[in-house]
């Protein structure tokens, strides 16, 4: 029986935060050091993770089906300016996973498409995945079972890693917390920019703003 094992190191964050914590060498050489053993490295094609695989010195191959959910209109906006201007559109797409009021691509489908890549990973060697953490979200509704309303209920912390499994026809799951301090430092000259909008309890913030 074919075993897949996959790791994802979550590279979602706020604005300039992960891959600006990971200048710290001391910082990158524990989150290396955290890394399960790997044969092979994929990267989604954000300019965000092509730095953190470059601060980890992971030579990571870009993937576009790694790539980040589709936020259409809302691309690049304010979660509270989205909220004040579509509430309705809003609470639609945190509630109803074929809902896309922004005109990108809806929860359904971005869990679609990454059950369709898990589902063709060829057995062998440990793979490694630096990807968002919308990807790894649904990576975990698939290997799960769960239904995709569940999305916004798992919790993907920046720079923590998900290993997925997969021996005789089922996934297993292991979250494994950051090994980067959870309190990012400061950018340069103040605070980290871009809004973020604290969703109903047990929801992780969310923020589609800023993503490079």
């Amino acid at each position: 029986m074919v075993t897949v094992r996959l790791t994802m190191l979550c590279a979602t964050g706020t604005p300039g935060g992960p891959d600006r914590v990971l200048a710290n060498e001391r910082v990158a050489t524990a989150v290396r050091a955290a890394l399960p053993p790997y044969a092979r490295a994929l990267r989604a094609p954000s300019a965000r993770c092509a730095r953190i695989a470059g601060a980890l010195a992971v030579e990571a191959t870009p993937e576009e089906t790694l790539r980040d959910l589709d936020y259409g209109a809302w691309d690049g906006r304010p979660l509270r300016d989205i909220a004040a201007k579509d509430p309705h559109g809003l609470s639609a797409w945190l509630t109803d996973p074929e809902a896309a009021p922004h005109g990108g691509e809806s929860v359904a489908r971005l869990c679609d498409r990454t059950a369709a890549w898990l589902t063709a990973l060829p057995g062998g060697p440990g793979l490694l995945a630096i990807t968002e953490a919308a990807v790894i979200r649904a990576s975990l509704v698939h290997a799960l079972a769960v239904p995709a309303r569940a999305f916004w209920q798992l919790r993907v912390p920046p720079l923590s890693t998900v290993t997925l499994t997969l021996r005789d026809g089922h996934w297993t799951a292991r979250l494994a917390p950051p090994a980067a301090p959870r309190r990012l430092p400061p950018a340069a000259g103040g605070s980290v920019p871009g809004a973020v909008l604290t969703l109903p309890a047990g929801r992780e913030r969310l923020c589609p703003a800023g993503r490079p």
